[in-house]
């Protein structure tokens, strides 16, 4: 690996590390069983992880791989923005992210900074573990604000991740063009295979 595949990796180390951050977020969805974003974290771990190997080891089809993902990953972030914030009839009480599996909402919509439940045991039944949850007050931000700018986070870094991955698909493109152009990948250069019969003709005319 020459000096500019190293300056290249370094580069973009930093963005494959910002992108890693989906890992804090997928914990969140566990807790929230939050099923279709666990889904997609999980995709998106293993393709940084394949996207950071293909630069590392000089594999151009695994960076064309993860910058088609980045496309798709912003598609999905920009989905749960509109999802959160309710935009072209999409609800942020509906299950669609629980695959319609269950009725949980986001962690953050009973644990975000500063909220406090409210809950209050249920008529005629007794028990220590027979409560109902009634409501959620004192949050600073509300969750889907939460949400929003994870998504919003994960869109600026995929979006500097796309650019810098489409560099190097370029250098390493160019490099490989200019290693044919002087025939590094020909075993059988042309003017080898050319030199036995001039030989055998200049034979031929002495006789």
């Amino acid at each position: 690996m020459n000096i500019t595949r190293l300056q290249i990796v370094f580069h973009l180390f930093p963005s494959y590390l910002l992108q890693l951050a989906a890992l804090e977020r997928q914990v969140f969805d566990f807790l929230g069983y939050q099923w279709a974003p666990i889904l997609a974290n999980f995709l998106h771990i293993i393709i940084v992880i394949l996207g950071l190997f293909g630069t590392i080891q000089y594999r151009p089809r695994y960076i064309v791989v993860y910058a088609i993902w980045t496309a798709v990953w912003v598609t999905w972030n920009i989905f749960i923005i509109c999802f959160y914030l309710e935009v072209g009839g999409l609800s942020k009480e509906s299950e669609l992210l629980t695959f319609n599996i269950s009725r949980h909402q986001s962690w953050w919509s009973e644990n975000g900074p500063g909220c406090v439940r409210k809950e209050a045991p249920m008529a005629g039944i007794k028990g220590l573990d027979s409560h109902s949850y009634i409501s959620v007050i004192g949050c600073a931000l509300e969750y889907r604000y939460i949400e929003v700018m994870h998504s919003s986070v994960q869109i600026l870094v995929a979006l500097v991740g796309f650019v810098y991955a489409c560099y190097v698909i370029s250098v390493f493109t160019e490099e490989e063009d200019s290693f044919d152009f002087i025939g590094g990948f020909d075993p059988f250069p042309l003017y080898h295979v050319n030199e036995k019969p001039t030989n055998l003709l200049f034979k031929q005319t002495y006789l």
